[in-house]
């Protein structure tokens, strides 16, 4: 820290007790300077020869045997004034950041100026000030920026404000090559080297934003003020500033601590500051620091204005986003813990972003990261079970037509809200489960989906078709003609038939059959020997299997239409005439059956 020594006298300021204080010397004191609550007993001749004011308040004063002058509004009090005194009396101060503006404002009001005497206090400063804490140091420009707020509006009318703005500002555009690593606050030097900011060598690699965490000692109108000099300066990148307003309101803003009454007002001001410093353009600060701030204008219920330009920029940048960033809690007094309407509104911002004049917005990848993002949301959500089932498939749908590669995130969702949910209808559970598609699970997730008792029978059976399918490369015809049309080669199927018709305690040792029939199918047909033709293998092996009469018996369960009037056949038909009926009856019967409609792929 740069200081000034001023004087060569030895100090002989007396204190009596808390509100006087005197100079020790032969000489008796003439005037007493009143300061507040401090009275200051002096000497004329060393204050009058250097302070024209004092002149001033002397010559208008009425009691020429002791003379008493008040000067309670002297900026800096009774400290600031002391100063002024001891020099006046030659007697040694020491001026640094801390005291200098208290200084410098005091000097002005008693008018000790260089027109009075040459080498005036009022110079001195000036010259320290300008040589000495607004060129050569960084943390003492800082420091008497801090200083100032307590002095206004002298120091503000004194330009010391603005010349300390200018300053900062100035050294925070500096190129980090040209930098002194000890400018900053917060340099935490090391010895063996381990810091990332040492190069090889020895020598100090001082990051771009360096002075970012200095900054943050700094009260919120200030560093506003300090952040719009920087930016105006045009020499600091946007990334640079968001990493300093991140950094800042981290520190600054307990965005998830408890908040008392009375600061909900400096919170808000604070909150709707950064928000307003914000950089314009997009990827400047990241997504997650974002919502965290949308977090807090939850929390303190600020203005809509803020949130809402909020809002928009988190929906440009929403792909960035983690599922754990979305877990905004509810304000007090609402049903559920996560708030899914603030989410859903930023998911339809971001869909209407998709549809804007910018063509490099929305692409395929942040398309697809977003749904994955929806999933992971979901997921978590589905936690709550206060949540309802028409929020959650409201959010799924908005993002059901964006790519997936896979659709395991939105069954493990769909499978954590049935398993929260435990008292959901049957209708409820069709209505969740048309949110996936069965056919772009992975293995991993289909051999989960066949054994999970939570999923209606339909989903699992459909489930295991197409787990079949994948490991068999093919179906083979007779098994394919069991099907529901639509169920095999395509994304989409018919879903009409009712729940009982599906649902039922007495089909799951059925089902259970079904899976070892068809496991045993994919067995033979992965050991078919060379010699033959494996066509045949598969065709003659699906012969089989549909013969076998517990698959029929399953089949005959499923699939049979119990809608045609004056039909009873057994289950040894049922299958056989369904592969064998004509396209017409084919269509018809695809309408009564119940398989999950899957999202269609785009």
């Amino acid at each position: 820290m740069k200081f000034m020594k001023l004087g060569s006298k030895p100090d002989q300021f007396q204190t009596d007790g808390d509100s006087i204080r005197y100079v020790a010397t032969e000489l008796a004191t003439d005037m007493v300077v009143s300061v507040g609550d401090v009275k200051f007993y002096v000497h004329k001749f060393p204050l009058l020869s250097k302070s024209s004011h004092l002149q001033k308040l002397v010559a208008t004063s009425s009691d020429d045997i002791s003379e008493e002058i008040d000067i309670h509004d002297i900026p800096g009090g009774p400290a600031a004034f002391e100063i002024c005194a001891k020099f006046c009396y030659g007697m040694v101060v020491t001026l640094n950041a801390y005291n200098v503006v208290a200084a410098r404002c005091a000097a002005e009001y008693l008018e000790m100026y260089e027109t009075l005497e040459k080498g005036n206090l009022v110079y001195k400063i000036d010259v320290f000030i300008t040589s000495s804490i607004f060129r050569s140091t960084w943390k003492d420009s800082i420091i008497v920026l801090q200083t100032t707020k307590s002095l206004l509006p002298w120091s503000e009318e004194l330009k010391i404000v603005s010349h300390c703005l200018d300053s900062i500002a100035t050294r925070a555009s500096v190129e980090p090559l040209r930098v002194d690593w000890s400018y900053s606050y917060n340099n935490r030097k090391t010895e063996n080297g381990s810091d990332p900011h040492w190069k090889t060598g020895g020598v100090k690699k001082v990051p771009r934003d360096w002075w970012v965490e200095d900054l943050c000692e700094l009260q919120i109108d200030l560093y506003k003020r300090v952040i719009t000099t920087i930016r105006s300066k045009e020499r600091v990148s946007e990334g640079v500033i968001g990493e300093s307003l991140k950094a800042y309101a981290l520190k600054r803003l307990p965005i998830f601590g408890n908040i008392q009454g009375g600061d909900i007002l400096k919170y808000k001001y604070l909150l709707d500051t950064i928000i307003w410093l914000l950089p314009k353009e997009k990827n400047c600060v990241s997504c997650s620091f974002l919502l965290k701030l949308l977090q807090a204008s939850v929390v303190l219920e600020s203005g809509e204005t803020g949130r809402r330009e909020l809002m928009r920029k988190i929906a440009e940048q929403l792909d960035e986003a983690t599922a754990g960033d979305l877990l905004i809690r509810c304000p007090n007094g609402e049903s559920t813990v996560c708030d899914v309407d603030l989410v859903r509104d930023l998911i339809e911002r971001f869909v209407m972003m998709e549809h804007s004049d910018d063509d490099d917005f929305a692409s395929e990848a942040s398309k697809a990261k977003v749904a994955r993002l929806v999933d992971g949301y979901l997921a978590e959500a589905a936690r709550d079970s206060s949540l309802p089932l028409s929020k959650f498939v409201d959010l799924a749908e908005m993002v059901s037509g964006f790519p997936r590669s896979s659709h395991d995130g939105i069954y493990r969702a769909i499978d954590m809200y049935l398993k929260e949910h435990a008292g959901l209808s049957k209708s409820d559970k069709k209505r969740i489960c048309r949110l996936m598609d069965c056919r772009k699970l992975s293995p991993e997730a289909c051999s989960h989906a066949v054994q999970n008792e939570r999923l209606p029978l339909r989903v699992v059976v459909q489930v295991l078709f197409f787990e079949q399918s994948r490991g068999a490369h093919d179906l083979p015809g007779p098994v394919r003609a069991l099907l529901p049309r639509g169920s095999y080669g395509s994304s989409r199927s018919t879903t009409t038939n009712s729940d009982d018709d599906w649902e039922g305690n007495q089909t799951s040792e059925e089902l259970k059959d079904l899976k070892g029939e068809l496991a045993s199918l994919r067995l033979r047909n992965n050991n078919v020997g060379g010699g033959g033709n494996n066509n045949n293998n598969i065709n003659n092996n699906g012969d089989d299997i549909i013969k076998s009469k517990k698959v029929k018996k399953v089949f005959s369960r499923l699939w049979s239409n119990k809608e045609r009037q004056g039909e009873n056949s057994s289950s040894d038909t049922t299958s056989e005439s369904f592969a064998s009926t004509s396209a017409e009856e084919k269509n018809e019967v695809a309408v009564k059956v119940k398989v999950l409609k899957p999202v269609q792929r785009k």
